[in-house]
């Protein structure tokens, strides 16, 4: 697999590109034609954290991760880790879907499949029409990361989510 490293705000030594095309190397396994494939790396630096976000795209979808570690090698492992796990749990639905894009049976022989399709949990909510504010603080009190309210100023559906980096988001529907 091919990679394209970026380092922002830090300056991407020749030891921190071995490790990444090591660690990333280990994913080639996944695909039938890595030689053809891309990743793009981007390594950023936060306050005290060290931010690796991977994104591979392929002609039928995107994989991508972002992880941050006050370490940067330990936060290339999670990255790969988590990038592992996806191509695992989805792995039936691509399988099934992409079979020409991906080749799961070599290390997925004894892996049991999992039914990652079947919903676990059905809610029906009453929407109330409610300004934007009131989302927010509604969704604080419950704890969520979205909250889904028929918006009183657009009369839209509105999904109301909270970013990564504490900001708020909104959704909405035509």
């Amino acid at each position: 697999m091919r990679i394209d490293i970026r380092g922002d705000k830090i300056k991407v030594t020749e030891g921190i590109k071995s490790y990444l095309e090591e660690k990333i190397g280990k994913l080639d396994v996944y695909f039938e034609k890595p030689e053809e494939r891309k990743a793009y790396v981007v390594i950023r630096v936060r306050n005290n954290e060290q931010i690796v976000e991977i994104t591979i795209p392929t002609p039928k979808f995107t994989l991508r991760v972002e992880t941050s570690h006050e370490n940067l090698y330990a936060s290339i492992d999670l990255s790969i880790d988590k990038l592992e796990r996806q191509l695992r749990k989805n792995k039936t639905k691509m399988k099934k879907k992409f079979k020409d894009v991906l080749q799961f049976e070599l290390l997925m022989q004894k892996e049991e499949e999992e039914n990652t399709s079947s919903i676990q949990k059905r809610k029906t909510l009453e929407l109330k029409p409610m300004d934007e504010e009131e989302a927010i603080l509604q969704m604080e009190l419950i704890d969520h990361d979205f909250f889904i309210f028929k918006n009183v100023n657009t009369n839209n559906l509105s999904v109301l989510y909270k970013r990564k980096d504490g900001s708020y988001g909104i959704i909405e529907s035509e």
